[in-house]
């Protein structure tokens, strides 16, 4: 059976999100690193080489730690400037490289974990206006407010770690 295109379902942009949902969407940030760790910490490297379409689940755990760590700069950045223009990355191309391709994934494992720690504390710490702080992001010619972009990564969380378990599971809706 082909893998799903979205495990996690498709993200739909929330709108108006009360505290008590940001606070979901942080702890749900806040558990990605175990949760990882606890799927993949005992795979052989020839596992960790099975492909979810495009990408092995050794490249999926790197590209969340590439992605995240562009996301925690972006918030630093849209909470210390003035709609900032964010750069963007081609995760395509970072996927393909060595590192990301051959790197122990417990490296990345390990990164997410202090990575989290830090943004989830940054989160928290955050007020109501500073969740409607905005970047620009010119690949999508858009503002996202760090509100937004909260559920965004939220969702990208659920969308990554659903895609190893769909892997794991050898089946959909085993998860």
């Amino acid at each position: 059976m082909n893998p799903p295109d979205f495990p996690a379902g498709h993200y739909l942009p929330e709108q108006n999100i009360p505290p008590a949902r940001r606070a979901e969407h942080i702890a749900e940030i806040e558990r990605l690193p175990a949760r990882i760790e606890e799927l993949v910490g005992k795979l052989n490297p020839a596992q960790l080489d099975v492909r979810y379409k495009n990408w092995t689940i050794r490249q999926i755990v790197h590209h969340l730690a590439d992605s995240h760590l562009n996301a925690y700069v972006r918030f630093r950045l849209a909470l210390t400037e003035d709609r900032p223009t964010i750069k963007p990355y081609d995760e395509s191309r970072w996927a393909e490289l060595p590192d990301t391709k051959t790197a122990d994934v417990v490296w990345s494992i390990r990164l997410l974990e202090s990575l989290h720690a830090r943004w989830v504390l940054l989160l928290r710490s955050m007020t109501d206006t500073d969740f409607e702080r905005r970047y620009f992001h010119p690949e999508f010619q858009k503002e996202f407010p760090l509100v937004e972009a909260l559920g965004l990564y939220a969702h990208h969380c659920r969308h990554h770690f659903g895609q190893i378990a769909w892997l794991q599971a050898g089946r959909p809706g085993s998860t």
